[in-house]
């Protein structure tokens, strides 16, 4: 679970006004009334507990799930029902997306949060330290207006980390992948449970902020592990469990090794500059809207910039994505998540650009340099 300092800042009230605001804005139309997303507001309403209960049954079918007894399904059916409501709360409050029903739909925040998030942030701004080096500024004039490490073969196939708080590994793996892509045109699928089993590395500066398997990490504590440790092995040599496990490295089966990392400048302009001329970049974000996320892009009127929470990948920019509801063109960032391919867009994530929205600038790093190893 995400290591965190203090409660974050009541948004109650704002959230009131704003669903008040929006209720009674000219033309708009009112996203509780979504079939994909209406919420449950009276239980006494016997036609709409068992129209509830038929989407429950549909999302179950959908997903595979399972309940081992009738007590839990009546639990879990309760906090499908108080997603929906949710959605419909973050359908107002971020109306470029589209938010709904998600195969996470029948998890409370706090179960989400303990096994789908885990970035254990070392400062109240979720940024490095200064015992991190940070890359010198570089030129953002002439940058494509958009960009994609996908199209150039950069981003291994979308992954699943499961019921484990190891979102920071696959940031991580991330931009190693991308950075070895850059150094040697060989895309590899390298091992996010080495860094689960094995990496226990802790910041220099706060002594606390360690890596601690499914409980949280941080990307910069990853990188000076794979430089003491001598590299990373291939997914398929270490393959991913979902929980943590004994160290079972093998040295001589590293099949990648870095040299180098850096903390990137924490403005937006620069991201695009070095996401561009160095790689797929691994970043944290604040996630507080992306259990519900289905799709389009995301771009929420409240989201604390200060409360990082979950490591992602961030792969590209688009300048003109479409929005929900017609409110205009929005610039945008591509982000890999590691959530599997039936979560968003295919497993992607799109979030506004140009606002530092829900804090993407706040940590962001990568690898400088990878050198494939040698086998035998």
């Amino acid at each position: 679970m995400a290591k965190r300092r203090g409660n974050p800042p009541s948004f109650s009230a704002v959230l009131a006004a704003v669903l008040y605001l929006l209720s009674f804005s000219p033309g708009a139309s009112d996203p509780i009334e979504d079939p994909k997303i209406r919420p449950v507001t009276d239980l006494a309403d016997h036609r709409r507990v068992g129209a509830t209960e038929r989407r429950f049954r549909a999302f179950m079918r959908r997903y595979g799930k399972e309940y081992g007894s009738r007590e839990e399904y009546g639990h879990r059916l309760g906090v499908f029902a108080r997603n929906l409501a949710r959605a419909a709360e973050h359908q107002a409050l971020d109306p470029t997306a589209v938010h709904g029903i998600t195969p996470f739909s029948d998890l409370t925040e706090e179960e989400f949060e303990r096994a789908f998030m885990g970035i254990a942030a070392k400062d109240d701004k979720g940024g490095a330290s200064a015992e991190s080096p940070t890359a010198p500024r570089m030129e953002v004039d002439g940058l494509p207006s958009s960009f994609d490490w996908r199209k150039k073969g950069a981003v291994t196939n979308v992954k699943m980390q499961g019921s484990c708080g190891s979102c920071w590994a696959f940031s991580t793996t991330g931009a190693v992948e991308g950075a070895n892509f850059i150094a040697t045109g060989k895309l590899l699928s390298l091992s996010e449970q080495q860094l689960v089993d094995c990496d226990h590395t802790c910041d220099a500066v706060e002594k606390d902020a360690c890596n601690n398997g499914c409980s949280g990490g941080l990307m910069t504590n990853s990188y000076k592990y794979l430089m003491q440790a001598g590299g990373l092995e291939e997914e398929k040599s270490y393959p991913y469990m979902g929980k943590q496990g004994e160290c079972r490295f093998n040295k001589s089966l590293v099949a990648v090794r870095i040299t180098n990392f850096t903390n990137k400048p924490l403005d937006e302009d620069q991201i695009m500059a070095n996401l561009v001329h160095h790689g797929p970049l691994a970043v944290g974000l604040n996630a507080a809207f992306m259990q519900t996320y289905v799709r389009g892009i995301s771009c929420p009127l409240i989201c604390f910039r200060r409360w990082i929470n979950h490591g992602v990948l961030l792969v590209g920019y688009g300048a003109r994505g479409f929005s929900i509801l017609r409110l205009g063109y929005r610039p945008y960032w591509i982000i890999k998540n590691s959530w599997g391919k039936r979560w968003g867009e295919n497993g992607y994530y799109r979030l506004c650009r140009d606002h530092n929205i829900c804090g993407i600038d706040s940590m962001v790093s990568a690898v400088a340099a990878t050198l494939a190893t040698e086998t035998g």
